[in-house]
């Protein structure tokens, strides 16, 4: 079986959405791809990713993964507050599911 390039990082590595070789997308990992594709059109204040992205459901944990697989990044902002950024590996996984900005 051949797996999606949904699920290959760029150094061939084996982070990617969902758990386990074999793994398949699920809900949770396709919200993670709204979520990076959101932020991809442009960066978001925490306050604001955190008011539209957040659940009190653990079983779907979309801005935890998303963080834990290095695809977002937290920084400071000028005037105080966080800023949401994309990361490479975040545009790599957009580009290989078709869907960069």
């Amino acid at each position: 079986m051949s797996r999606s390039p949904l699920y290959e990082t760029p150094g061939g590595g084996d982070k990617r959405i969902g758990k386990g070789s074999m793994a398949t997308v699920t809900a949770t990992d396709a919200l993670v791809l709204d979520l990076v594709e959101w932020i991809a059109a442009r960066p978001r204040a925490y306050e604001d990713v955190m008011d539209a992205w957040r659940t009190s459901c653990p079983r779907l944990p979309v801005w935890e993964d998303a963080v834990d697989q290095e695809l977002l990044v937290r920084e400071p902002r000028g005037g105080g507050g966080l800023l949401v950024r994309i990361t490479p590996s975040g545009l790599a996984l957009l580009k290989a599911a078709g869907r960069a900005p």
